[in-house]
């Protein structure tokens, strides 16, 4: 199958970044990339991404079948989202238009989630060397030498932003006004993808005081959101990585 080329194909719209909550909209099959994977003009399910996996959830037919979603990824030239259907599903025509629906209790905690590594960044302001989102623990690593905080003061840190419940939303810069303000990229090594002129930022607090990052992932609406978070352990990673490991619930 021919694949459109990159001027008459403009991308699938990615619908969660302007409305992570969306957890059911309806979208048209484009095509069939691969064996399992459909491409829609428009989703609500995440590629997977900057620390974040990709939804899971199902795709419902107009007959009220269902075909269930595994794992959603970019398609090699990041202009699709690619959502891969499981092995025995019977896959529908490109033409039709269908019900996407994503697994939201998963995505929720893991919006919850991204957002308290959001949180961690303020609370440890050093450069971050990794990060990983997971439903019921996430890591964020940081380059912060020998001495690290104690855990329980993190913590501490950390619920004070939380009980806080400050506002979190997007915006959007250039290009050329992220090279005016490089102090936004807390990360050593992964810059944001360039070429398209303009950069998402996620932003905590009113005008974005609290904390102003780039990032592409799905957040919460305000850090009361989160409930209860702790730091489960501090790791040491070399001689100055140190790994953070957040977790849901009171410390143990």
């Amino acid at each position: 199958m021919d694949q459109p080329s990159a001027e008459t194909n403009p991308g699938t719209e990615r619908v969660y970044q302007d409305d992570a909550y969306l957890s059911t909209m309806e979208a048209k099959l484009l095509r069939i990339e691969g064996e399992r994977g459909l491409v829609f003009d428009r989703t609500n399910f995440f590629a997977t991404g900057g620390g974040q996996p990709g939804d899971t959830g199902h795709v419902e037919l107009a007959d009220g079948r269902t075909i269930p979603i595994v794992e959603t990824a970019y398609s090699p030239d990041k202009r699709d989202v690619v959502m891969f259907a499981g092995p025995e599903a019977d896959l529908p025509a490109p033409g039709e238009t269908l019900t996407l629906h994503i697994d939201w209790p998963r995505r929720y905690r893991l919006m919850r989630m991204h957002t308290a590594c959001h949180l961690l960044t303020v609370v440890c302001p050093f450069p971050i060397t990794g990060a990983a989102v997971g439903e019921t623990e996430s890591r964020v690593d940081f380059d912060m030498g020998s001495e690290a905080p104690h855990k329980a003061a993190v913590t501490d840190a950390l619920m004070a932003l939380v009980r806080a419940n400050h506002p979190v939303f997007t915006q959007t810069i250039t290009e050329a006004e992220l090279d005016a303000n490089p102090g936004l990229v807390k990360s050593k090594h992964v810059k944001p993808p360039r070429n398209t002129g303009t950069v998402r930022l996620v932003a905590i607090g009113e005008n974005g005081a609290i904390d102003t990052q780039p990032c592409g992932g799905t957040h919460v609406s305000e850090t009361g959101e989160l409930g209860e978070i702790h730091i489960g352990k501090i790791e040491k990673k070399g001689r100055e990585n140190r790994r953070f490991r957040i977790r849901f619930g009171p410390p143990a």
